[in-house]
This record gives C-alpha cells, structure tokens and sequence, in this order.
C-alpha cells in the first residue's frame, strides 16, 4: 500500500522507470510530491514507491492519484550506440514507443527522458537537450526530453563541453565518482550508472510548475 501524506497539497507527479530516483529528486525539487513506479525493488528511492511494471501500473495509479503530471524514463538500451558496440539492441525491449503513446493517450502534462539517438532517428522529439556543463556539474551526461500538453522553454547557458579535458568520464572503476558528480551521492554505484542529473528535472520542473500555476489561475 502507497502512503502518501494527505496534509500534503503539492501537486503530486508520478515518475515512471524511476530508478533509484535521479529524474524524481530534480522534479522534488521544483515542488512536486512524488510517487515513484519500476519494476525492480528500489530501497534507495527517497519517496513514495510502488513496484510493478510502469506501463501495466499507469492507468491504476493514474485513475487513483489524479497526478498533475506524468513523468517516465523508459530504459534506453534500444537507441543507445554503446548497446550497438556491446551486443545488439534487438535483445531489448522498445519501451520509450509505447511510452510516448500511452502519455500522449492520456492528457496529462508530461516529459519523457531518452538518450540523444532516440531523438536522431524521430522516435521522440528533443525538445530539451541537456548537458551536464549547462548546470556547473563536472559531465557531459547529455539527455533529450520531450514534454507534451504543456509549454516552457527556459533557455540555458550553451553546453561547454565540447574538448573539454577535465570533465568526469563514465569508468566502470570509477562510477562511484561519476554518481557524485551526477549529483547522485545517496545512489548505488549501479543507480548511478543510470541516473538523470536531478539539475536536469529540477529545470524542466520549475517550468512546469510555472506552467501549472498558470493554467490553473487561467481556468478559475
């Protein structure tokens, strides 16, 4: 059973494929209540939490939380490169597709997460590519986000990572270091690995709730 404290009026947002959390603590921070939903057991996830398959989950939680907005982060190993030079991305599962369908099904307000490829071959719109230099952190780590049912465009600094020799590269010897320099220190090695800079969702949310408070003085 989800405990969510009923005293609680931020607007609640449910993070899809969360992970140990990186995507939601950005958005946590821009002043959303969170619930977090992934397949696997998350004891380092800082909120509310419910296991199970996202995609199979989302029209329950939806129907019963009524959240202001949806968010997901599905696995990116079908688009990403690196997956190419390891193996093959046919041996996994397309789950960014039936994401962007199921959001778009919805209505909600929305962003969904990918790695730059998905937006190279038209899967999802980039409509945020985002870098680890725009925010003062010491990566590259760079992310497409698409939104949906809203609009926000906060413009950042340009990326300044390009040559740049001193920026923290992903070693498996050293994921430890590149989990802290995501911003990630409460993470496992591995939840670094995967994670979103929480700067990254925090940006995007605080245009969001703009976005929100608006909307709602709009439909007073």
């Amino acid at each position: 059973m989800i405990q969510l404290d009923p005293h609680d009026d931020r607007p609640l947002a449910i993070d899809f494929f969360c992970g140990e959390g990186g995507a939601s603590m950005g958005y946590h921070r821009a002043g959303f209540r969170m619930l977090g939903v992934d397949k696997e057991p998350q004891p380092r996830y800082p909120f509310a939490f419910r296991q199970g398959d996202a995609l199979t989950l989302l029209p329950e939680l939806v129907e019963q939380y009524r959240p202001a907005a949806v968010f997901g982060s599905p696995t990116c190993q079908t688009k990403c490169r690196v997956t190419e030079w390891r193996g093959s991305r046919d041996n996994h599962p397309d789950l960014l597709t039936p994401t962007l369908e199921a959001f778009e099904a919805l209505g909600l307000p929305y962003v969904v997460e990918n790695v730059p490829e998905a937006a190279w071959d038209d899967t999802m719109r980039a409509d945020y590519l985002l870098c680890g230099t725009q925010f003062g952190l010491n990566v590259k780590r760079h992310r497409v986000f698409q939104q949906g049912f809203w609009s926000g465009f906060d413009l950042l600094p340009p990326h300044r990572c390009h040559r740049n020799k001193k920026l923290i590269p992903f070693e498996h010897k050293d994921e430890r270091a590149f989990a802290d320099a995501l911003g990630c220190e409460w993470m496992t090695n591995l939840g670094g690995r995967q994670a979103i800079p929480p700067a990254y969702t925090e940006h995007i949310g605080r245009q969001l709730m703009a976005y929100l408070g608006a909307d709602q003085v709009a439909a007073a």
